[in-house]
């Protein structure tokens, strides 16, 4: 079964269609816990999938995975998911969404710090017309940003909530986060992916 949901979530995420009009898109990830701070360092299920990461939206140690999630902005609701993937827990953002935007052309993508890397944003811009908004981060052992490099920062801030509102949705319609009663990797696997499907036709 573990399988069969995540093809279908594949299929039914193909099926959506996105907005040729629009090119703002965005991307981030939400933690699913398997154990929570307490257990994260002592838990073993599903460990080809899953190992010890930190949440710093939550300042959380767990053990699980991330789910990642890649979706076109629409004004004024929540985004239309376009790619979905999970990844362990450690693993950082930008390596897995390099991964998930290959093919990717001809967007702007509104992300968060984890996608400063100026030779990605580099090649993305010349080779496949992407161009990738980040907020400018401090310099080490500066305070506060300038007045211009605030605004700027608020205004990609600003963008990719939109992204944070369709995660927020996600967990409150699927309890999506909370993989406690999970035994293996074939478990977690349909766990995830029955909760995108049924979130996939709420949408």
């Amino acid at each position: 079964m573990s399988d069969a949901f995540k093809t279908l979530a594949g299929i039914l995420l193909a099926g959506l269609g996105l907005d040729s009009d629009h090119s703002d898109f965005v991307n981030d990830s939400i933690p699913i816990v398997i154990a929570g701070n307490k257990r994260s360092g002592r838990a073993k299920t599903a460990s080809d999938l899953c190992d010890k990461g930190y949440c710093a939206s939550k300042d959380m140690w767990y053990y699980g995975v991330k789910l990642h999630t890649f979706a076109q902005c629409n004004y004024k609701k929540i985004p239309t998911p376009a790619l979905m993937t999970v990844s362990k827990a450690s693993e950082h953002d930008l390596p897995v969404a390099k991964e998930m935007l290959d093919d990717v052309m001809n967007i702007r993508l509104f992300g968060d710090s984890a996608f400063i890397d100026k030779e990605w944003r580099t090649f993305m811009f010349f080779d496949k017309n992407v161009e990738i908004f980040t907020p400018i981060k401090r310099k080490k052992g500066q305070k506060k940003l300038s007045f211009w490099d605030g605004i700027y920062s608020s205004a990609i801030s600003s963008v990719k909530q939109a992204i944070e509102s369709f995660n927020n949705w996600i967990i409150a319609k699927t309890n999506i986060q909370r993989a406690s009663k999970v035994r293996s990797s074939a478990g977690l696997t349909a766990f995830i992916f029955a909760r995108v499907v049924c979130a996939i036709f709420w949408i």
